[in-house]
């Protein structure tokens, strides 16, 4: 008998034999989770830490598998500034590459800006130009490639200024609106203001720990390959769906991470007793999340214009940027 990855393997090869085999459900609408880390994310960047404990420690392999098991339709690994995974995952015909970028912006603040659909060569120039938002932007929009801010309503990369804001508004496509690791309510504003903006919604897990995986996603209806799912996030059909954070799913996933950090370096277990200080950095930090969202939600609440994207304006200013 022939595997469930083999299966899946044989039908994908084939539009024809995926609607024979694939339920009428999967026939409508594909899923995918567009925000997932795994052990190519590299190390974590909190002092000492970054020396020892590893961002995440989910295998790719086994990443896939269990996206496959909860139902996505097509697999993505969304790594820190990181494409290693490819790798592992490249034989796989309804894997495509994507990655999380760090990206300075001209306030000199940081942001996780997701991108979508890329290769190889796009990775390369992608981090060559990721200390300069400006320069960055012009690429992807040469390129149009699919692009989203991650988690907007967090203080993950530090201090956000109001400036980082109104490039967002201006010539970003996408807001993650669903971050299966964050806040509702930070959700919830994310998806007011990609609403009131204009931008297309996403959704991802955000998961750092095999546990997390899958449970928040984004659909798309009537898409039959990835390159018609990408389209349809483009288009604006894009569906969100799946879990929120809370401070309960985190503990449990810094603790999931501690345990990975043992295994994978046993002379850490001396230290094993600073482990019963999570619970309190990881209530810091919700408040903190809380704190950052209650005061950007607030701020950029009154705001009422509504920004044009960069590529919707005429095609001579688009060749001349581009070039």
């Amino acid at each position: 008998m022939c595997s469930m990855s083999s299966m899946g393997t044989f039908t994908q090869n084939s539009r024809l034999l995926h609607r024979l085999f694939i339920s009428p459900a999967q026939n409508e609408t594909m899923r995918c989770d567009l925000h997932v880390h795994s052990v190519a994310s590299g190390m974590f960047d909190a002092p000492v830490l970054n020396r020892v404990c590893r961002e995440s420690y989910n295998d790719p392999t086994e990443v896939y598998e269990r996206l496959k098991r909860l139902g996505m339709s097509i697999v993505t690994i969304t790594d820190h500034d990181s494409i290693d995974a490819v790798e592992v995952l490249r034989r796989y015909p309804d894997f495509f590459l994507s990655e999380e970028v760090t990206v300075k912006m001209p306030s000199g603040t940081l942001m996780h800006l997701g991108v979508y659909g890329i290769n190889e060569r796009d990775h390369a120039e992608i981090q060559r130009r990721r200390n300069d938002f400006i320069a960055l932007l012009m690429y992807l929009t040469e390129r149009k490639v699919f692009f989203s801010v991650n988690h907007v309503f967090s203080g993950l990369t530090g201090s956000r200024d109001e400036e980082d804001f109104r490039w967002f508004a201006s010539y970003v496509p996408a807001f993650e609106v669903r971050n299966g690791q964050m806040w509702a309510q930070a959700n919830e504003s994310a998806e007011k203001l990609a609403k009131r903006l204009g931008k297309v919604g996403i959704a991802g897990s955000d998961s750092h720990t095999i546990a997390g995986v899958g449970r928040t996603y984004t659909e798309v209806a009537e898409a039959r390959t990835r390159e018609e799912f990408l389209a349809g996030l483009r288009a604006g059909r894009g569906v969100i769906g799946g879990t929120h954070g809370s401070y309960a799913k985190l503990t449990a996933d810094v603790y999931r991470i501690v345990l990975a950090l043992l295994r994978d370096q046993p002379w850490t277990l001396p230290l094993m007793p600073l482990a019963a200080f999570v619970p309190a950095f990881t209530a810091a930090h919700w408040l903190n999340e809380i704190r950052f969202c209650h005061k950007w939600s607030a701020r950029l609440g009154s705001e009422e214009s509504q920004a044009r994207l960069l590529w919707q304006l005429d095609a001579g200013l688009e060749s001349n940027l581009a070039s």
